[in-house]
């Protein structure tokens, strides 16, 4: 491999919406494609199963929240191809609200994924990526339903065009302890919905992560965005979900294949390929 071989990654690849854009990117990405997976034995089955239709995807193991293994992913790239041209951060869990695991370990485990994890995938890989690199982090409706439940003072900060991301980790280590102390509603924070906070954590890290790269590397027109694939029949939406795969990965396939001369969109949530409000979307989600 050389650096002028162009590569596109995604987490959390070994099934689902992952899965299924590893599979749209091998068709039509030009360059190599990685699928990535915390368990091993599963990505290589995913990658064998891709193989079998035909397509040709690398596989390398990833556990986002363990920052030895993103920096071992960070190494790779770099030797193999000098960077990177498309990253999609799509790795994330969801525990179902009939789980019984005590709601504070819920909190804990689900933020230590979704947010810190593709926090610090961004804070290792954003470094890498190419001129006319894109960049797209999966997020979620869900999050704007998390936030309109916040309270006043809340949806102000999380709002804020000029939020810090020291702030905004601070928030969402916060929500993290008002729920291990039983406070968070008392707080301001919604009530049975540590996924949407989540995401709306990862909606608002992206404003951030835009404006940081339009200071550092304007000229790279490097393109950054979050997304809304919609309520997708997978083991996490569910067989009920209104979207099948295909459907579901529209606009995260969109954003990742901008054309190298797009202006924009950049720094947005993106939801059926356009820039959406920060609203909940009710047509999408039961």
């Amino acid at each position: 491999m050389s650096s002028s071989t162009r590569v596109a990654l995604v987490t959390g690849a070994n099934k689902g919406l992952g899965f299924a854009i590893v599979c749209d990117l091998c068709r039509r990405f030009s360059g190599d494609v990685v699928l990535t997976a915390r368990d091993e034995a599963r990505g290589r089955a995913a990658v064998q199963q891709l193989q079998a239709e035909g397509l040709s995807p690398r596989f390398h193991q990833l556990d986002i929240t363990d920052l030895q293994s993103i920096r071992t992913l960070r190494d790779f790239l770099h030797k193999e191809y000098g960077g990177l041209d498309v990253l999609v951060n799509n790795a994330a869990i969801a525990f179902q609200l009939s789980d019984p695991t005590p709601t504070p370990i819920k909190a804990e485990m689900t933020m230590k994924t979704n947010f810190f994890g593709t926090r610090d995938i961004c804070t290792e890989l954003l470094p890498l990526m190419k001129p006319q690199g894109r960049v797209v982090n999966m997020s979620s409706g869900w999050g704007f339903k998390a936030l309109e439940s916040c309270s006043p003072e809340l949806q102000q900060k999380l709002r804020s065009e000029t939020i810090t991301e020291e702030e905004l980790v601070g928030l969402m280590n916060k929500f993290v302890e008002d729920t291990k102390n039983g406070e968070h509603r008392k707080e301001g924070w919604p009530d049975n919905n540590i996924y949407g906070v989540t995401k709306i954590g990862i909606t608002a890290l992206s404003r951030i992560q835009a404006r940081k790269l339009s200071e550092q590397r304007g000229g790279d027109k490097i393109l950054l965005n979050a997304c809304c694939p919609g309520w997708v029949r997978t083991d996490m939406g569910g067989s009920k979900a209104f979207k099948s795969l295909e459907e579901g990965i529209e606009t995260p396939m969109y954003l990742a294949l901008l054309p190298s001369d797009a202006e924009g969109p950049h720094g947005q949530f993106v939801h059926e390929k356009k820039v959406a409000k920060w609203q909940f979307l009710p047509e999408f989600y039961p």
